[in-house]
């Protein structure tokens, strides 16, 4: 049976490049005695901190401090001891790194194993001749990218940094819009020393199954690594046990067949996994053993989800982008991932897991891994089966041309593309492979307004190297090229899916093939009222920018920081443009002049955009199908597009989030001329409830109210009614009123829907009333007049609330929990609200 073991013991030590003997550091008498301890997983910038020999890159400009770490030559050295006779005949023993970042030479005991340059895929070596009795060494040199890279070519097109188009890493961690430059390098992942028999389970795939009525069949295929040649004779078999719960739910043997083994499993009764929005996701447990001359060699098991997934492209005539499961055709509720830290080594699975908990708790169905992060680890994947999330999963190709006529860079980005279709394609959350992010469409537009001449390379990538190897290795599931691709433009509303940067980049579309491109930075040419004209088939790119909560900025920048307009605070800004934020603003809330109007009309902004956004495309359904937002987290603590921040408290947005992306949506479509009320539902079964509509004064008092009684089919959208505004007004001011939309129910959330932009609105001062309950984990609020966004806080805290920035009708009151960040009873808590004085409520204990 196969074995791992842990090799933790690791030291660290950086030197001048050139200022070494290799040999001489690698051997296994070393002394090493004085090197610094390291954590594996890890890094070597989190190594440093921990010592105290630099600052946290994070903190004020010390990115710029540290950048003499990215120069040097890292060494790790790590011990493992080896009893006499560990070795039993017929074994190999076989020593793997999950993750080197990135450019790495590996040693055991002096002798140099071999060279890794790639961060994406393991390295493995057959040690079992180079290992000894007692302790044992393994070294690692890790050379500086920078220098790796000098003399490439450089005239490929990148945004933010040429060099990274060289480098199989993360490409983010060379710079974006929303993160800093800090070039990151370690043992990212675990080293394991495994022992096996040669013979051993490489993947395991349950395909697609095919469902009949009370029965499927799941074809399984399984993946052999065999010693000797890989053709032979052997009496090797594999077994499959499909468990549910306890319960066997079905079971099957094959022989393995030159290096594959496929069983087909007959499952009665079968159990479908869905998304969140639509049922269970139900997971089986899959066994398989690998028995050889009647001996069990092999052992894997994992989750399996049972279901079928297409990708709709057309429907009566017209281009969709409508992923159907099972057969049933979704609405793709959800977000884009970026690396959860820039320093991945240090990315816990708890943390990974609870921001998917938190999308989860959003009402989101899909998560689209970014191409110019990671491939996420196994948790990540894991925690989306289990939570009923679909992925769409990027290569890691962003915004650049990369050189595919380089024969070295092209056997290692197949190496990487097969490692990681391998690994991932077994999940039942993966929806969609995707070869790159906006590759093809800012080529063709650069090309087309005379910026580039250059092919198009990375061509060979996305439409040659990749589909050849899902072809072989995952050719049941959807392969988009690019994101965005299809259409007159690849940003086409028309076809496939979109990007819709016209809001906050001000581009200007309809545009088509060999045309430039057109931006208006105008108030008006990046004001989110922009989303209401997009008609795109699939909105896999969207978002607005906003501050992150004040606990997070005041933790990471130096005294004096948190001042709007101070340099520290501009630093956390990473835009090309980042006037467009007041731009943006200026629309909607107007320009804030203090940090305090800043991060509340930002988070506004962003949630009230995104929310008009999001209702608009789920009203669209499914002529839009899909609609992820950019983006859900932070890998540092910046100003960005997020609606989780680095500390992981939600922004405004992420609130207004739950409600929009809520199954069950409420809407009101406030035109000029008229106001159309919609219902928008995603459950598998029809709906039947009765709907209210309410006219208020900010002072409480009702000046109309309407029932209608609905019913909505399954998965589907009505009308409600079509009205009058100024019957429903009667000549009431629309800076003094807001619409309420509430289920008599109770399936939905409350809705409220203002008739104006923010700055024009006619608020009268509200007075907070704040109290913290017996128990000390509840806080309650009340109002004296209608109150817009109320934000709680716990001074000094990363406090997160069950519900917070809400709005409060006059005479109203909410009783809040504090649900994480907060140990004990809660001892301070602050209210405040755009119409209100900031209170402040302490008890003394």
């Amino acid at each position: 049976m196969r074995e791992e073991r842990a090799i933790t013991e690791w030291r660290i030590e950086g030197f001048e490049p050139g200022g070494t003997r290799d040999t001489e550091v690698a051997a296994r008498d070393y002394i090493d005695h004085f090197w610094l301890p390291a954590e594996v997983p890890g890094d070597v910038h989190t190594t440093l901190h921990r010592a105290g020999v630099i600052p946290h890159p994070f903190y004020g400009h010390n990115d710029r401090r540290t950048r003499w770490v990215e120069e040097r030559v890292w060494w790790y050295r790590g011990h493992f001891f080896m009893d006499e006779g560990s070795l039993r005949a017929g074994e190999t023993l076989e020593l793997v790194f999950e993750g080197l970042d990135t450019l790495a030479t590996i040693y055991l005991n002096g002798r140099e194993l071999g060279s890794h340059a790639n961060m994406f895929v393991p390295a493995s070596f057959d040690v079992t001749r180079e290992l000894v009795a007692g302790d044992n060494v393994v070294a690692v040199k890790f050379d500086p990218v920078a220098l790796a890279v000098k003399e490439k070519d450089h005239g490929l097109w990148a945004a933010f940094n040429r060099d990274r188009v060289w480098v199989r890493k993360a490409q983010s961690h060379f710079g974006w819009d929303w993160g800093p430059n800090i070039v990151p390098c370690g043992i990212w992942r675990p080293v394991v020393l495994r022992r096996h028999r040669g013979w051993r389970i490489q993947s395991v795939n349950p395909r697609t199954p095919f469902i009949g009525e009370g029965w499927a069949k799941w074809p399984v295929e399984v993946e052999i690594l065999r010693p000797g040649d890989p053709e032979g004779k052997e009496d090797a078999r594999v077994r499959i046990v499909l468990r549910d719960g306890e319960r066997k739910a079905a079971e099957g043997e094959a022989p393995v067949i030159g290096e594959r083994a496929s069983v087909d499993l007959e499952v009665l009764r079968p159990k479908l996994w869905w998304t969140r929005d639509l049922g269970e996701p139900h997971l089986y447990r899959l066994q398989v053993a690998l028995i050889v001359r009647g001996e069990e060699l092999d052992r894997r098991e994992q989750g399996a989800g049972l279901r079928t997934l297409t990708l709709r492209r057309e429907e009566d005539g017209e281009p969709r982008f409508t992923f159907m499961l099972n057969g049933r055709p979704i609405f793709a509720k959800g977000a884009n991932w970026i690396p959860a830290d820039q320093f991945p080594g240090a990315v816990t699975e708890e943390r990974i897991a609870g921001l998917l908990e938190a999308a989860g708790q959003a009402g989101m169905n899909m998560i689209r891994v970014w191409g110019g992060g990671l491939y996420e680890p196994d948790i990540f994947y894991e925690t989306c089966d289990r939570l009923g999330i679909l992925v769409w999963q990027d290569f890691m190709f962003a915004c650049a041309l990369y050189p595919d006529y380089n024969k070295d860079f092209m056997e290692n980005v197949r190496a990487e593309v097969e490692t990681v279709v391998r690994r991932l394609r077994g999940h039942p959350c993966l929806a969609l492979w995707c070869g790159n992010n906006e590759n093809e469409w800012l080529w063709e537009m650069m090309v087309s307004d005379g910026r580039l001449r250059e092919p198009f390379y990375g061509e060979r990538i996305y439409h040659r190297l990749i589909p050849e190897v899902l072809r072989r290795l995952d050719p049941d599931r959807p392969y988009w090229p690019s994101s965005p691709y299809g259409g007159a433009d690849h940003n086409s509303a028309e076809e496939g899916d979109r990007h819709n940067w016209q809001v906050w980049h001000g581009q200007v579309y309809p545009r088509h093939f060999g045309e430039p491109e057109r931006v208006d930075r105008s108030v008006q040419g990046v004001s989110f009222k922009q989303y209401l004209k997009d008609t795109a088939r699939f909105v896999s790119e969207f978002g607005i920018q906003a501050a992150a909560n004040r606990y997070t900025l005041g933790k990471w920048l130096p005294d004096g920081g948190l001042e709007w307009g101070s340099r520290e605070m501009a630093y956390r800004n990473k835009d090309a443009h980042p006037q467009t934020a007041v731009l943006v603003m200026a629309g909607y809330t107007g320009v804030p002049q203090t940090f305090e109007e800043y991060g509340m009309n930002s988070m506004l902004t962003q949630a009230e955009g995104l929310r008009l956004a999001v209702e608009h495309y789920r009203r669209r359904k499914f002529a839009t199908s899909g609609a992820l937002i950019w983006q859900l987290n932070d890998c540092w603590p910046g100003i960005s597009w997020s609606i989780i921040d680095y500390e992981g408290l939600p922004k405004a947005a992420y609130y207004y989030a739950r409600r929009f992306f809520h199954p069950y949506l409420l809407t009101l479509e406030v035109k000029e001329t008229e106001w159309i009320l919609h219902a928008v539902w995603d459950g598998p079964d029809p709906l039947s409830d009765e709907v209210t509509m309410e006219l208020v004064d900010f002072h409480g008092t009702r000046l109309k109210m309407a029932q209608w009684p609905i019913r909505v089919p399954a998965g589907g959208r009505v009308e409600i009614a079509r009205l009058a505004p100024e019957e429903w007004l009667g000549g009431a001011d629309v800076r003094r009123v807001a619409v309420a939309l509430r289920s008599q129910t109770g399936r939905t959330p409350e809705r409220w829907v203002y008739l104006c932009d923010q700055k024009d609105m006619d608020l009268p001062q509200a007075s907070l009333e704040v109290e913290i309950l017996e128990g000390g984990r509840e806080v309650r609020v009340r109002v004296d007049v209608h109150a817009r966004m109320i934000v709680l806080e716990v001074p000094g805290k990363p406090a997160v609330f069950e519900e917070n920035f809400f709005d409060l009708a006059a005479g109203e009151s909410r009783v809040v929990k504090v649900t994480a960040g907060v140990s004990g009873e809660l001892r301070r808590v602050t209210a405040r609200c755009l119409n209100g004085a900031p209170v402040m409520v302490e008890i003394a204990r």
